[in-house]
């Protein structure tokens, strides 16, 4: 009893965990963010768990993996460490755990045998360790046929035959087909087919299925070879003559008896018996055989019993003979059968299929990405048949014996952490297995402390058209999740409820933007270790619209017609008007014109008929309208059929050269419609049959052709008559040519030398196609010599391979290239040579005497002195520039450190170094980059930024709002960029017509946070602008508007005339009187008979639908012109915010690459520390009418 209640305790304690578990943290794949966080590894790339290798080519067993610090690899093979250092012929990609085995080296080559076994594959940082799956390396086989005595087979006609296969057994398995001598491939059908095990069946023979060259083929697609077994004789014996046999041992009574006959009902040949049963793997495709024999030929169907066959994963192949289901389940478990049927009865067989399962993931674990203190959990599920059971391993070692973590637990398939500390990161392993197979997950856990960042670009800027919705970015980071808010306006109030859908990813969604959604928008997020915010803005566009539809019109042949289509848009947009017709491009014909609204169409023919689309797009939205034409002929004219042209036939060839042949045929009825021209295509029925390819095309008026012929070539012609209708049918195919064997004419292409590490080089091409190997044996011949020297030339041949790898050469040398293609009946012509490459490695020197000149405050100039070229050891792509902020001389904190770079292309000495922060300490460094890498870096160089004008001050704060005064409060500028010497303070009234009044200023010593405001008018608004200064001038504004409370005396005094009893008998009598009006109306209308107008109503229908007027789009005599006079604007409308651009002798070039910004005339970056300043105040006339309290207590409303 006290064990089951210690259980029970820790079960509940378990559960109590799970509900204080704080959800995970996903990091965002951005590369930036990526390359600074520590990160436990990764395995990114692997070798398939079965894989099997080619023993001609280099064994290469894959294993990439990320992380940071870069991770360290080792294999153990067979379940022991792998030494790759002990074994001269294996070797380590550089920065990866990638291991490649010389197998083809003809000095240190071995055999692909050696080195089967069971791999994997270790990734290992600080942070812990991530395993692969257990790699089998097995190598590819491709016997011989066995040999063995075929015996001649013999059947009497119409009695069943097996012809068997028996294929060598290979890795993987072979791929079986039959042909004949001339490499034709045998007809398949009802009658004669092949089962899956290659043996080939007939439900019973004809006379005709007598031949001695029945040859089955393997083909190893692995090896890249076919193995042929012995020719089969098969002799079939006419029914007839066993009829008379018989005849002679029969008396003459026996006459009267019945005649031999052949035909008989089915019987099932495969499989034997009446029942079997077979068991498939889930998502495997499952394949079920029938093949029976009798006469008349059985036909064969499948059903399930208790069931349907799924309707979209079911097929039927070879006849019907072969049911086949892909991606199966468990449901797909049941008794199927086969019923073979024909006019003398059926057989049948009824197969059990059992459906099992290797693991399959229900719920893989996911990285878990937790700040110190929280909780988490690594959850691994999976399902099978039989149930798999879960096993869990930390850093590659199980987890029974793995050292022990206090914030660890492990239940089941759930590994659960409370109270994570910094130590607690780890790699943990699921491993899901059964019978049939297993899976393996990495899933690490990383305790992280990371303030919150945002990811989208500032000031982002969003269009969306009106009543769509609008979704604004705000991808953000940080450990603990930071805690997302969206603020509209510079300083507007947090947005909430049911008009705005805030994303878990920080997006904010408005799912219906009206115009008034347009603005600035700031996301804030922050966490426990900081805060950030970011500003982007929406725009609002006007949809497009179709205003005068295109109509369906009838027009007569020789005819012209035009569609209209006239559109509405949005004026900051560009539309764009195309044209389909039946939803393809419009003919390229000049007789279609397209104007500026409309489509004309002259001289219309028949095939112009069809449906015509106006589709009218902007980069935000697209309309599209549609109208029908129909063609119709002339009342006189008599009609003409228009179709394509019958296929051509008797093909016949003549005058049979070596590389030519010479195609004659005979053309089909060209149906009132001219050929214009013959498409001439051929098979190649020895190494494509059944694929038919282009090969040349003529005039329609001729009907002979010299064809030009490839050497080595089984071809067969077809040819296709072309009109203006379309294409024929092709004719039948011609008669068989194969042209002799020769040597190469070509040699490969895009040959190309490059080194994939700094000691070697790889020659690579683009192979021969198959028609460009004119023989048998092709094989390339590589050759290559370092350029400017006396060394000869060094060749090898190879073959069934694009590259060859040459080890050994120096670092970045010019090497001489050339590759000639042989057969065997000889070489091609000489190639040309190709000049590539060896491999590129790090420079080695970094550049000399760095120097940085100051500009301005937030722009620096840099100037280097260039890497000499051999010391470049590569190619040259440049320089980079690696600099960041060290302190700021105003005093405050550098929290963040964060090192940035800035890259110049080419051989440049010198670049601008922008979007520097003012009165700062920064230091830099330069780099050379080639296409292996960076360089090393020169010594850090120190410099300073000059004072710079102050952000705008963090907050302004309006509060205790007397008769007349206000007291306001501030804080200092987030980015004082130098030392703040004061404040400035401008204010002005705000009538009740929003227009401003006096502009007055003070100005404020440095050292004061708030101020008392008095001799203020009451029951008055103010707006208020105030500055921060350093010595250098004013920074960006911030705004505030606040109202003096009003006098109560005069308030009372104040008479609401919509309480008064007068004015609400006025309003009654007023409305009584509109009412009465409108029945009278109502009356007369109604009386009214049928008059002239009123029978135009009738016969145009409602005369508010009418069409709009085609000069102005207006609806008629309907419109309110009101409806479309643009608002008055006040005087309080916001600035354009735009910012003149001054002129610049800075090329663009020199500020590197990325940098999209602009600079004002002293070089500072806009908008780098706020957001786009408000229009500076102006003074206006200051109002004469009395401020009203009653308007001044609505402004508090």
């Amino acid at each position: 009893m006290e064990w089951s209640s210690s259980i029970s305790e820790s079960r509940l304690s378990l559960v109590l965990i799970f509900c204080q578990i704080i959800t995970a943290l996903d990091v965002p794949l951005d590369p930036k963010l990526l390359e600074e966080l520590p990160q436990p590894p990764t395995i990114t790339q692997q070798s398939p768990k079965d894989y099997i290798v080619d023993p001609r080519e280099n064994i290469v067993i894959q294993c990439e993996a990320k992380g940071k610090p870069p991770p360290s690899f080792s294999w153990t093979r067979n379940g022991t460490h792998f030494d790759i250092d002990k074994d001269v012929r294996v070797r380590m990609k550089p920065h990866s755990g990638t291991l490649i085995i010389n197998i083809i080296n003809d000095e240190n080559g071995g055999k692909a045998e050696t080195y089967e076994g069971v791999y994997q594959c270790t990734a290992r940082n600080e942070l812990g360790a991530a395993i692969s799956n257990n790699i089998v390396i097995r190598s590819s086989r491709s016997p011989l046929w066995t040999k063995e005595k075929l015996v001649p087979k013999t059947v009497v006609e119409g009695q069943y035959a097996i012809l068997p296969c028996r294929p060598p057994i290979g890795l993987p398995p072979p791929i079986i087909f039959w042909m004949d001598n001339s490499f034709q491939k045998l007809p398949q059908n009802n009658r004669v087919s092949q089962s899956l095990n290659g043996d080939l069946y007939f439900s019973n023979v004809k006379p005709e299925d007598s031949r001695d060259d029945y040859i089955c083929y393997a083909r190893f697609n692995h090896t890249q070879t076919i193995q042929q077994k012995q020719p089969i004789s098969l002799k079939v014996e006419p029914v007839d003559s066993l009829n008379e046999t018989i005849t002679a041992n029969m008396s003459d009574s026996d006459f009267y008896g019945d005649r031999l006959s052949p035909e008989r009902r089915p019987t099932l040949l495969l499989p034997t018996g009446s029942t079997s049963s077979k068991t498939e793997l889930r998502g495997n495709t499952l394949l079920l055989e029938c093949i029976a024999e009798g006469l008349p030929t059985p036909l064969i169907r499948w059903i399930k019993e208790g069931g349907e066959l799924p309707a979209n994963r079911t097929f039927l192949d070879n006849f019907h003979k072969t049911l086949k289901i892909i991606d199966i389940s468990e449901a797909d478990s049941g008794k199927y059968k086969c019923i073979a049927s024909n006019l003398l009865g059926s057989a049948h067989h009824v197969i059990t299929v059992t459906v099992k399962a290797a693991p399959y993931w229900i719920r893989e674990p996911t990285n878990l990405v937790l700040s110190p203190g929280e909780s988490g959990s690594l959850i691994c599920r999976a399902n099978g048949k039989p149930k798999p059971s879960i096993s869990w391993l930390s850093n590659g070692v199980p987890i029974a014996i793995a050292p022990e973590d206090p914030s660890r637990n492990v239940d089941g398939d759930t590994v659960i952490f409370t109270d994570v500390q910094e130590r607690s990161s780890a790699v943990y392993q699921c491993n899901a297995s059964n019978e049939y197979g297993y899976l393996l997950a990495n899933a690490f856990v990383n305790v992280l402390a990371e303030p919150p960042r945002i990811l989208t670009p500032h000031n982002e800027l969003y269009q969306v058209i009106a009543n769509k919705p609008a979704l604004l970015d705000c991808a953000f980071f940080g450990s603990p999740v930071p805690e997302i808010e969206w603020f509209k306006g510079v300083k507007g109030s947090i947005l909430q409820g049911n008009q705005y859908v805030f994303h878990k990813n920080g997006t904010l969604e408005i799912p219906v933007a009206q115009k008034d959604s347009a603005g600035t928008y700031t996301c804030v997020a922050r966490n426990k270790l900081g805060k950030v915010q970011n500003e982007v803005q929406l725009e609002i566009k006007e949809p497009t619209m179709i205003i005068k539809q295109p109509e369906y019109k009838v027009v007569q042949r020789t005819g012209q017609v035009s569609f209209e289509c006239t559109i509405k848009h949005d004026a900051t947009l560009v539309p764009t008007v195309t044209w389909l017709k039946d939803g393809a491009e419009l003919p390229n014909d000049e007789r279609f014109i397209v104007g500026k609204h409309n489509l004309t169409i002259m001289n219309v023919t028949d095939k112009d008929g069809g449906a015509y689309t106006c589709i009218a797009n902007t980069t935000l939205d697209s309309v599209s309208a549609s109208a029908v034409l129909t063609v119709v002929a002339p009342p006189t004219a008599p009609p003409v059929v228009y179709d394509r042209p019958d296929p051509p036939f008797d093909l016949e060839l003549t005058d049979h050269q070596e590389r030519t042949v010479q195609l004659t045929w005979i053309p089909g009825n060209d149906n009132n419609s001219p050929i214009t021209k013959f498409v001439i295509e051929y098979e190649d029925a020895m190494r494509e049959p059944g694929i038919w390819n282009y090969l040349t095309e003529i005039s329609g008026i001729l009907t002979t052709v010299q064809l030009k012929l490839s050497p080595y070539v089984n071809y067969s012609f077809r040819v296709i008559a072309v009109n203006d209708i379309g294409n024929s049918q092709p004719s039948e195919a011609s008669e068989q040519y194969f042209t002799k064997a020769a040597k190469p004419d070509d040699n490969p292409t895009g040959v190309q030398g490059i080194g994939s590490e700094p000691d070697n080089l790889v020659i690579m091409w683009e192979p021969l196609k198959h028609f460009q190997f004119n023989g048998p044996g092709l094989q390339y011949k590589v050759s290559w010599r370092q350029k400017d020297g006396d060394d000869d030339w060094t060749s090898v041949t190879v073959a069934n391979v694009s590259k060859y790898i040459v080890s050994g050469t120096p670092t970045f040398a010019p090497y001489e290239i050339k590759v000639q293609a042989l057969n065997d009946l000889g070489p091609a012509p000489e190639p040309t040579t190709t000049i590539g490459h060896s491999g590129e490695d790090l420079p080695m020197v970094a550049p000399g005497n760095l120097k940085v000149q100051v500009v301005n405050s937030t722009l620096a100039k840099v100037q280097w002195d260039p890497v000499l070229l051999k010391y470049v050891r590569g190619h040259l792509q440049g320089y980079k520039i690696y600099y960041m902020k060290v302190e700021s001389l105003s005093g405050r904190i550098n929290q963040h450190v964060e090192k940035k770079a800035l890259s110049f292309p080419g051989n440049k000495t010198h670049g601008m170094l922008p979007g520097l922060e003012p009165y700062s300490t920064y230091k830099l460094n330069v780099r050379v980059v080639n296409g292996k890498g960076e360089g090393p870096a020169t010594p850090d160089e120190t410099f300073k930024t000059p004072e710079g004008v102050p952000s705008a001050p963090s907050f302004l704060k309006i509060t205790n709002p007397n008769l007349d005064s206000l007291t306001l409060e501030w804080g200092p500028p987030s980015h004082p960029n130098g030392v703040v010497v004061g404040y400035i303070l401008k204010f002005q009234p705000i009538n009740n017509t929003h227009e401003l009044g006096r502009l007055e200023e003070i100005s404020i010593p440095a050292n004061e946070t708030s101020l008392i405001l008095s001799n203020l008018n009451y029951s008055t608004r103010y707006k208020f602008y105030f500055y921060a200064q350093t010595s250098v001038g004013a920074g960006s504004q911030i705004t505030e508007e606040a109202v003096t409370i009003m006098d109560e005396a005069k308030a009372s005094r104040q008479v609401d005339i919509a309480t008064q009893g007068w004015f609400i008998g006025l309003m009654c009598a007023v409305a009584l009187l509109i009412l009465i009006l409108l029945i009278v109306c109502f009356i007369r209308r109604n009386k009214g008979g049928k008059y002239p107008v009123k029978e135009k109503e009738d016969a145009h229908g409602d005369p508010e639908i009418q069409p709009m007027k085609e000069d102005d789009g207006t609806l008629g005599e309907y419109s309110d012109a009101d409806d479309h006079k643009p608002l008055k604007k006040g005087s309080r409308t916001p600035s354009d915010r735009t910012v003149k651009k001054e002129d610049s002798d800075d090329s663009l070039v020199d500020y590197g690459e990325g940098v999209n910004g602009q600079f004002n005339e002293d070089g500072s970056f806009i908008g780098q520390y706020s957001g786009k300043k408000e229009k500076e105040p102006a003074e206006g006339n200051e109002s004469s009418e009395a401020p009203s309290p009653v308007n001044a207590m609505n402004s508090f409303v």
